[in-house]
């Protein structure tokens, strides 16, 4: 079982940045692609990004692409997203979620571990 707790949401202007934290629970974080997510309310929630196990490779959605980078910290157990020039429109509750090797990043239903999300408001 691994558990995820994501911290750093909050109140931004547009324009503004944030970082957000996703901690992760158990000694095999390391095995685990992770990924964010956001649901803004009325809306699917959507691939934000995600980032491999050994730091390699990242992928991001079109629309975050040169604003918002994933990182990740093995020894701290802790995957970070952080995002700047943001949008109105990227108020929402951002979540990581973790997954096995081999997952589709960009498909939600295929990560096995979820956090409580975090809200990210963008004032205009």
């Amino acid at each position: 079982q691994v558990q995820l707790v994501e911290s750093g949401g909050g109140l931004v202007q547009a324009g503004g940045s944030l970082r957000l934290s996703c901690a992760a629970s158990g000694p095999t974080f390391v095995k685990y692609t992770m990924g964010w997510f956001r649901q803004a309310p009325g809306k699917e929630r959507e691939f934000v990004g995600a980032i491999s196990q050994s730091v390699a490779s990242a992928a991001y959605a079109d629309s975050v692409k040169g604003r918002f980078t994933i990182s990740r910290d093995n020894a701290k157990n802790t995957v970070y997203l952080q995002m700047s020039s943001l949008k109105p429109e990227e108020t929402a509750i951002y979540y990581c979620a973790s997954g096995i090797r081999g997952i589709n990043w960009y498909q939600g239903r295929e990560y096995a571990y979820w956090g409580q999300g975090t809200q990210v408001t963008v004032s205009s």
